[in-house]
């Protein structure tokens, strides 16, 4: 059975940031919006690149490899040259701890 697991504090991640963890082997990017949690797959669908060394531009993920961009919310692609949509995942603030579930 899934369940939410304990991935962060909500210090360890400034607003407009990005840090990387993983859940049961997956590779998550958690992102920090405007007080909110996003969590959403670590692996760009255009080459691979890790999403976590990318910037945020408010609901958006940008890779750094070659600029493909996602919204956080949804993993919907919202510029090229990404193929696909990213995974996104449930994410749950407790007090100061984040968790995610895959």
């Amino acid at each position: 059975m899934e369940e939410f697991v304990t991935v962060a504090k909500t210090s360890d991640v400034s607003p407009g940031h990005v840090k990387y963890v993983e859940v049961n082997g997956v590779a998550i990017a958690l992102c920090h919006v405007d007080g909110q949690f996003f969590a959403v797959g670590n692996v760009c669908t255009h080459d691979g690149g890790p999403l976590s060394g990318g910037t945020l531009d408010d609901h958006a993920i940008e890779c750094p490899r070659h600029g493909a961009r996602f919204d956080i919310r949804s993993g919907k692609v919202i510029c090229l040259p990404a193929p696909i949509p990213i995974p996104t995942y449930d994410v749950r603030v407790e007090g100061d701890v984040v968790k995610v579930k895959v």
